[in-house]
């Protein structure tokens, strides 16, 4: 086969889910496919530190760098008659020509503008209800990453469910288990944390829900002896993020809710391996990276039991209702003080990071890449 992939995600988003998903998939089927002839679609003048194998090519798309990847829907037609025998688009489709000249397929990771519209960007609203539908069809196959989103997908664009192949996602070699004592001089050094702390990553958007967690939080230090407890929300500060200081601050709590800002993709094992807890509040996921991530570092965690996460997560992981804050102050309470549900929690949360994998990932996609050239060749 003949596969062209947009890989400017992994060069541009590194350290998002999408970055993360592209980047994983370009590495793994690097590593796995020696048959197969690959052109990778990049960003000029980007680093790309994948040492790719004599069967991957790379070819320099003309575009720089926006701050918002929906930006970029309108890329100039890199495809020639024969160049390829199927092109794939990794980010939700965004950069897909119109003019088609092979099979199409997107990795759509969720219809969140459709679920919850009020909790994203008026262009990522724009692209969902005004291009997707017009790009769908020209689409010979979508890939998505549980079968949660495979409902929505179906059931929000009637897209037939034949064509849309699940296959889930793993966390990076990277998120493993660490001498504790080492990760907490580094995370001390370089953000000043030191002592317990109950960790957050995954966005400042309203569907993260952060405000249900600071408001669980605050529940919680009234009720906990542990007073030197802190509660860190790391990640870039978003629009919601003063929205966020402020509630902090009218619960009084404000000196113990740590934003540390965006993390390093180095540091971040540092910052999970040093947490005591990892917390996932979230309305809606696709599929919910953070929470694989923290089981591979050996962390315990709570998540929401909505959407996909009970899907992915089951048993390992201590799953609550976000919408109601006693619960998920009795799930944080819980997950801090009962060592034999936390090391339960640990355990199967080892199971379960270790049961997934992007070589696992990357060779179900390249079966649905065969699939779909098969169909489209008949």
């Amino acid at each position: 086969m003949k596969i062209g992939i947009d890989g400017r995600a992994a060069c541009w988003y590194r350290g998002t889910g999408i970055g993360t998903y592209t980047y994983q998939l370009i590495n793994s089927l690097n590593e796995i496919d020696k048959d197969s002839d690959y052109l990778l679609f990049m960003p000029e003048n980007t680093s790309f530190d994948i040492p790719l194998n004599a069967n991957f090519r790379l070819k320099n798309i003309g575009e720089k760098k926006q701050d918002n990847f929906w930006d970029e829907i309108n890329i100039p037609n890199i495809l020639k008659d024969g160049e390829i025998e199927l092109y794939h688009v990794p980010q939700n489709g965004v950069g897909l020509p119109k003019d088609k000249k092979c099979p199409f397929v997107i990795t759509l990771h969720d219809v969140i503008p459709f679920k919850m519209p009020e909790t994203v960007s008026d262009n990522y609203l724009r692209i969902f209800h005004k291009e997707l539908p017009l790009l769908l069809p020209l689409c010979d196959g979508v890939i998505t990453v549980s079968e949660y989103s495979k409902q929505d997908i179906s059931e929000a664009f009637n897209y037939p469910k034949e064509k849309i192949h699940v296959t889930y996602l793993a966390s990076e070699p990277i998120y493993c288990v660490i001498n504790k004592s080492f990760a907490k001089r580094i995370i001390k050094k370089y953000y000043n944390l030191e002592g317990d702390y109950i960790l957050y990553i995954g966005g400042f958007s309203p569907r993260k829900n952060i405000l249900g967690l600071i408001e669980a939080f605050s529940k919680l230090l009234q009720s906990s002896s542990e007073k030197d407890l802190k509660l860190v929300i790391a990640g870039k500060k978003g629009k919601s993020y003063e929205l966020y200081k402020k509630r902090a601050e009218e619960l009084h709590v404000e000196n113990d809710v740590v934003f540390p800002g965006f993390i390093p993709l180095e540091h971040l094992p540092y910052l999970y391996n040093s947490a005591k807890l990892f917390v996932y509040p979230s309305f809606y996921e696709g599929f919910g990276l953070p929470p694989l991530e923290a089981m591979a570092c050996g962390v315990p965690v709570v998540a929401s039991n909505v959407t996909s996460i009970p899907e992915i997560f089951g048993n390992s992981a201590l799953l609550v209702n976000p919408r109601d804050v006693e619960e998920l102050y009795q799930a944080l309470y819980r997950g801090l003080t009962d060592e034999v549900k936390r090391q339960e929690l640990i355990i199967e949360g080892l199971n379960k990071s270790n049961s997934l994998s992007w070589e696992k990932t990357a060779r179900e996609t390249l079966s649905i890449y065969k699939v779909i050239t098969h169909v489209a060749s008949t």
